[in-house]
This record gives C-alpha cells, structure tokens and sequence, in this order.
C-alpha cells in the first residue's frame, strides 16, 4: 500500500462547519453496489434499509470538555487536550499539549485566571503525547474543573464556534471520556431509534474511548508503518452473542467497527486495542456500516477501503459531485461490504 492510494481532492467549502438541524436531516448516500448507481436519502429514511432480526450496535462513549487553553509563567499562551484518564489516579492524563518543544517536564500552567491548573509530566512511550496531571484531588472537583475550563474538542478543520455543546455529544451518549465524538452517531434522533426498534431491530452499545487517532494523519509512506494508539474498549458478552444470531449487524461508525472487530478477533471483551483495519482484513461480525466521509489520508479510509473496496472512491466522488457535507458535521453513507 502507499499513503497515495488514500488521498483524494477534498473542496474546502463542503467540510461542515455547524451540526445540521434537525439531526436525522442530514443527506445519506446509500451504497448499491459496483454495479449500481448509489441512491440519495436522508439518515431518517434509514429505516427503510433496516430488517427485522437486524442488531445495530453504536458507540455510546461521551465526549469530554478535553480542550483546556492556558497561559505560561511567562504569559506565553499553551493548550492541552486531555486523551484518556489514568485507570488509578483521576488526576493523571495522556495528553497531547502545545508547544511541546518548549514546554518543560515540571512546568505548571495556569488558568486565564492565575489558577493553578495543569503540571507537565514526561513524554509518553509512543513520544507525540505527554502524561500531565490536572491540580484536583477528586473526579467530582476534576469534572467542576473541565466544565469550567474546558472547551469541546471541535476537530481543527471546524473553526466556526459551537453554539450548543451538545451537539457535538450523540443522543444516547453514556460514559464520559472521549475527546471527540463518534460522529456517525450524532445523526440519530430519539425518534429514530424509537422507528428502528418497532420495526424489530435490536438496538445495542458498545464502548471505545475515542482518542488520538482521530487526530493523527498517516505520515509514512506505507500506511502499514503507521503507529496505531491504543484505545479502550468494552463490548459485553450479550451483544457479541446477539451480533451472532442477528439478520445482518449494522455498526454506527468506524468506532463502533473497530470494538466490534476487536473482541470478536481476539476473544478479549475489555481492554485495549490497537487494531488497524486495512485492504485484506476480513470482517467477523459487521455487514453494514453506516458513517460519515473522512477526511484523506487517514487510518479511517483505510477502513472504508477494507469494507468495500476500491468503489470507495467512485462513493466519494458521487458525493463530492453531489454536493454533500463532510467530515464531522457533514452528511452519511450507509456501506453494505455483501454487495
């Protein structure tokens, strides 16, 4: 493989700037096959696509307020975005912080307001992120901190504000730790979920801590050499064994493909997960897989690719053609990898 196979033109006025309204608004490109043209919907008529018997399984981790903007000592702006929590001390972070080249192991940032809030840590092994600690002794004043300090970590390419914080948190959104949101999931309505089950299909969660990958392009030139982060994952016993005896499983999001993958590949229902889905992975519990367009060049399309193959690119073309909105804001497509 080469990084170029994964590149594609990528019009600047189409990346979503704001959340569509309402939610299930959004366009959704149906896939239909090589041999077939896609079909042009909106994430509402999902339903039309689904099955009884079908298991659709989302990710249900909740994004934190992880950017925190700061000020050195010496009044030099910095900013830490919080990755993942330490299992055993909720003061301890990954983070990646900027201007890593000059921050100092020791140094203590500070709120706009002289608080004391952040002490730089040493280097992580996978050396681009940093381990930090927030100046809290408890999970209830380190969540009154973020809330007061933090900001939604929007993805770089967003740089109109937020109006409303939980647009960017799925509706059905759980267990706060990630820094940034499943984005496919962020289409579903109350509503939407409510048709899907009475028509029989089972609605299922699972977990997988969003984190630095959704940040990080490939760089080499062979994406097999990329590093993957690891990331926490937990997928119950239930739904892996629902997944078994349904119809067809439906995964919102690559997040929710790669838990799924993960316990199913290699037995292990928690834990961590460095698993790069690429060309020549064969799939072992997800048939359809609904998700937004990624941005190029990233361990995300290279899922896509291993889903559906090269008519990838005849997809985003479509899309691109037809004017879609992309990346995190943007519109859908649903992929059936059978087709």
């Amino acid at each position: 493989m080469r990084i170029e196979d994964f590149d594609y033109n990528l019009p600047g006025d189409l990346i979503a700037q704001t959340p569509i309204e309402p939610r299930d608004s959004a366009r959704l490109l149906v896939d239909q096959g090589t041999l077939n043209q896609p079909l042009h919907r909106q994430v509402k008529n999902f339903v039309e696509f689904c099955e009884p018997g079908d298991v659709i399984v989302v990710n249900d981790t909740k994004v934190i307020p992880a950017r925190i903007r700061l000020v050195r000592k010496s009044g030099g702006a910095a900013e830490v975005l919080l990755l993942e929590q330490s299992a055993s001390t909720p003061s301890l972070w990954e983070a990646l912080i900027r201007p890593a080249k000059r921050l100092k192991t020791g140094e203590v940032l500070f709120a706009a307001d002289g608080r004391e809030l952040v002490e730089i840590g040493e280097r992580t092994l996978a050396g681009d992120t940093f381990v930090i600690k927030l100046r809290c002794e408890s999970q209830s004043e380190l969540e009154e901190m973020l809330m007061q300090y933090g900001e939604m970590p929007l993805p770089p390419y967003i740089t109109a504000p937020l109006t409303a914080s939980d647009r960017y948190q799925t509706v059905y959104a759980n267990r706060p730790a990630s820094a940034a949101a499943p984005t496919a999931g962020l289409h579903f309505t109350p509503a939407l979920i409510e048709a899907l089950k009475s028509i029989g299909v089972n609605f299922l969660t699972v977990d997988l801590t969003v984190g630095l990958d959704t940040f990080a392009p490939v760089t080499e030139e062979n994406p097999l050499n990329h590093p993957m982060h690891s990331e926490h994952y937990r997928v119950d016993a239930k739904t892996l064994e629902a997944c078994a005896k349904a119809n067809r499983v439906i995964a919102i999001g690559t997040t929710a493909t790669r838990a799924l993958e993960s316990a199913a590949s290699t037995g292990v229902l928690e834990g961590r997960t460095k698993m790069f889905i690429s060309r020549g992975y064969e799939f072992k519990v997800v048939d359809l897989l609904l998700t937004n367009f990624h941005m190029p060049r990233t361990t995300l399309l290279m899922m896509i690719e291993a889903f559906v193959g090269p008519r990838w690119r005849d997809l985003y073309s479509t899309a691109i053609a037809e004017r879609y909105r992309m990346l995190s804001f943007g519109d859908a497509m649903l992929l059936n990898r059978r087709l």
